[in-house]
C-alpha cells in the first residue's frame, strides 16, 4: 500500500488524538497536516519494528506537543461551588477560550464517549502538555509506560510518576459521579432536545422552566451568544437563567430565531441564528448535558464552530 493510503487510514483516529490534547477542531486538522509532512519527510527511516498506526501516533503526539510550546497557554483559574456528588464540573468547558466542540461526524464508532465529552475534555487542559500526553496516551489510547517514555523520549519511572499526577489532577477536574451524568443517547434523551427546542423557539418561559432542572448552569465563552466580554461567563439556577434569558426570547427588545439540533462530543447540542437585517444569522452553538431528563447544562460557543458542523452562517429569512 502507498505511503499516502497508510496515512489517511489513520487520519479520523489521529485527529481525534490530537483533538484531545488540544482542545481545538481546527487546530486538530492543521496538526494532522503537519504530522503526515513528518512522517513523509522520515517515511525512509521508518523501521518497521512498530505498526504504522503507532509510528504516526508517535509523531503526531510530538507534533502537538511542539505546538503547545511554541504557542504556550494558560487557562484561567476558574473554580464554581459544586455540590458533592454533582452532575457539574467546578469548571465550566466554556472557561477554556479556545475549547471548541466536535461534530459527531468527525469521531469514529469506537471512541470511547467519555474521552470526548466536553467536561473531560477541559479538565485535560488544565494539565501540563507533557502530563496531558502521558494521561491521553496511557489510559485512553492504551500504551504501556515502556512505549509512552519512548515517545517522549524520557523513562517508564517518569511516565508512570507523571500519570499519577495526572489522574491525581483530572480527578480534582471532573464531577465525582460520572457514571450517573454521563448519559447515553435514546429516544427520552431527543424528546427532551425537542421540547428544549420548541419551549427556546416560543418564549415559552412555563415551557423552558419545565425541560431545565432546578440547579441548571449556563456558561458562555467570550464572543458566544451575545456575551462580548473579555472572560467566559456562568450563572445557575432555573430563575436565574430565565431572567438571563428573557431580554432574547420576549419583551420589546425580543428576536425572532431558530435552531438545528446536531451532535457533538457524542451528546446532543442546538445551532441557534437569532433574526437581524432580514436574515437568520449565528448567534451560537450550545452543548447540552441532560440528566435524568432534564437539561442540566448548557454551554455556549462562538458562531465560528458553526463551520465544522456543515452549518451556514446565515438562513434565508
Amino acid at each position: 500500500m502507498e505511503f499516502a493510503d497508510l496515512a489517511e487510514a489513520h487520519r479520523r483516529e489521529l485527529q481525534v488524538h490530537c483533538y484531545r490534547l488540544l482542545g481545538s477542531v481546527d487546530e486538530a486538522e492543521d496538526l494532522v497536516q503537519e504530522t503526515f509532512l513528518r512522517a513523509w519527510r522520515a517515511r525512509e527511516q521508518y523501521a518497521g519494528r512498530a505498526s504504522v498506526r503507532a509510528w504516526l501516533y508517535r509523531i503526531a503526539t510530538n507534533t502537538c506537543l511542539d505546538f503547545l510550546a511554541r504557542t504556550p497557554r494558560v487557562v484561567p483559574s476558574v473554580d464554581l461551588p459544586v455540590a458533592s456528588g454533582s452532575h457539574l464540573a467546578p469548571r465550566p468547558a466554556a472557561a477554556v477560550p479556545w475549547l471548541q466542540p466536535c461534530p459527531d461526524d468527525l469521531l469514529d464508532a469506537a471512541v470511547a464517549r467519555e474521552t470526548v465529552e466536553l467536561a473531560f475534555l477541559a479538565a485535560v487542559q488544565y494539565l501540563s502538555p507533557r502530563q496531558r500526553a502521558v494521561l491521553i496516551l496511557r489510559d485512553v489510547v492504551g500504551w504501556t509506560a515502556k512505549e509512552t517514555a519512548t515517545t517522549l523520549e524520557t523513562t517508564p519511572a517518569s511516565v508512570n510518576s507523571s500519570l499519577q499526577r495526572a489522574r491525581a489532577e483530572l480527578k480534582e477536574q471532573l464531577p465525582s459521579r460520572r457514571t450517573e451524568w454521563r448519559v447515553e443517547s435514546s429516544g427520552d434523551e431527543r424528546a427532551v432536545v425537542s421540547r428544549y427546542m420548541a419551549a427556546i423557539t416560543a418564549g415559552d418561559d412555563q415551557a423552558i422552566a419545565a425541560v431545565l432542572r432546578d440547579d441548571v448552569r449556563c456558561s458562555h465563552q467570550p464572543g458566544a451568544g451575545g456575551h462580548d466580554g473579555p472572560e467566559p461567563a456562568w450563572y445557575g439556577g432555573r430563575a436565574t437563567v430565565l431572567a438571563g434569558w428573557a431580554p432574547v426570547l420576549h419583551g420589546p427588545d425580543a428576536m425572532e430565531l431558530r435552531m438545528r439540533e446536531v451532535r457533538a462530543n457524542g451528546g446532543p447540542a442546538v445551532a441557534t441564528y437569532l433574526r437581524h437585517d432580514g436574515a437568520f444569522r449565528a448567534f451560537g452553538l450550545n452543548t447540552l448535558l441532560i440528566v435524568d431528563g432534564s437539561v442540566a447544562e448548557v454551554t455556549t460557543f462562538v458562531p465560528g464552530v458553526f463551520a465544522a458542523f456543515g452549518l451556514p452562517e446565515v438562513l434565508p429569512a
